[in-house]
């Protein structure tokens, strides 16, 4: 395939069609109000993306649940009190011609009581003095997050996408490092991506055959196991509960480095799973035109456009007029990271991620 392809129309199970295969990955900004509502800083970030030729865009990390914070200043979708921001969000990406999302998000036991979070870890193992959640706990959140997901489409979303990555409460409950649970949501593989599995099926039940459901899995760290996911994954593409599967990896191109499947790409052993209807997309390192042209030969459907996009937010439009496109190097200064709509809270945010403003750059 050439990096043309990248702009053919794609299909989704549910709801409309993408107009092309770039999707904004979810990114933590840290702008909003302190509440969870969306601020004028939300606004100008989500206006600059809409008129950048995405086919579809998603919001940062957004509370199911108040106490669900890991971020100070993280979106929320946890209370009517946020549709007012969130509705114009979903109006301004929908008169730019892109698909909306709203990433669902709860922290678990990396919930941050500094700013108002309450741990709620699957295991009474994971953190000092603090229970696992009990059974109805668990209910409870998941139902939180279907009604977010409902939130969301009031608000006039296309879909959601649900946030099982990074060892966030989803992942948590994967993990069997970090769930000894008794009850249903621990022990086998089943139990353990029941709550997964709970979520996304509430979510459809609740939002009905229009509405788009995607799902963020990342395979590194807090004790996941690649070929139990591999197993998970292929049973939701089997049974298309999904529309969408956003492959969260550091890399795009990483190599497995021991186990089962030693020496072979991440993104192919899920790129070689039967997968129906659903639609896979990666994230990682996606940084020129070249290298969003290859995940499509390399079993992509679409691409998940993320520190790209913070360096130039147009990058679907810069890579149509130069298919040779590549992004600025990093680390940038922080004016350049001004001078492209980037807000003082979210230059703030970035510093923290290493090389990407330059140190002691104003």
């Amino acid at each position: 395939m050439s990096v043309s392809d990248l702009f053919k129309p794609l299909s989704l199970l549910h709801g409309p069609v993408m107009r092309n295969r770039f999707m904004l990955a979810p990114l933590t900004t840290q702008q909003s109000h302190h509440d969870g509502r969306a601020s004028e800083y939300d606004q100008f970030w989500m206006e600059q993306l809409a008129h950048s030729n995405y086919g579809l865009i998603q919001t940062s990390a957004s509370t199911v649940e108040a106490g669900g914070i890991a971020f100070e200043r993280q979106l929320g979708i946890h209370s009517d009190d946020h549709l007012p921001g969130l509705t114009k969000m979903a109006k301004v990406i929908r008169e730019g011609g892109g698909l909306s999302a709203v990433q669902l998000h709860h922290a678990g036991h990396r919930a941050s009581p500094l700013i108002g979070g309450i741990p709620s870890p699957a295991s009474g193992n994971t953190l000092k003095d603090i229970k696992a959640i009990t059974t109805e706990e668990v209910e409870r959140i998941r139902d939180s997050f279907i009604t977010a997901a409902k939130r969301a489409q009031l608000a006039g979303f296309d879909g959601i996408s649900v946030h099982g990555a990074f060892g966030w409460i989803l992942s948590e409950f994967m993990s069997p490092n970090l769930n000894d649970r008794k009850d249903k949501y621990g022990g086998s593989l089943e139990n353990r991506a029941r709550f997964t599995i709970e979520v996304i099926e509430g979510i459809r039940l609740a939002c009905g055959p229009d509405f788009q459901i995607g799902w963020r899995l990342s395979i590194e760290r807090y004790g996941l196991r690649l070929e139990e996911l591999r197993e998970v994954t292929a049973d939701i593409f089997d049974r298309e509960l999904i529309d969408y599967l956003d492959l969260a990896l550091w890399d795009s191109a990483q190599i497995v480095r021991e186990g089962t499947f030693q020496g072979k790409t991440m993104l192919s052993i899920f790129a070689e799973l039967p997968r129906k209807g659903v639609r896979l997309g990666a994230a990682g390192k996606i940084m020129s035109a070249q290298r969003a042209g290859e995940l499509l030969d390399e079993g992509c459907d679409f691409v998940l456009i993320a520190r790209a996009a913070i360096l130039q937010r147009d990058f679907p439009v810069q890579v149509k007029l130069n298919p040779d496109y590549d992004s600025p190097k990093l680390p940038v200064i922080a004016d350049y990271l001004r001078e492209g709509g980037l807000s003082e809270r979210f230059i703030e945010t970035m510093r923290g991620w290493q090389t990407f403003v330059k140190p002691g750059s104003l």
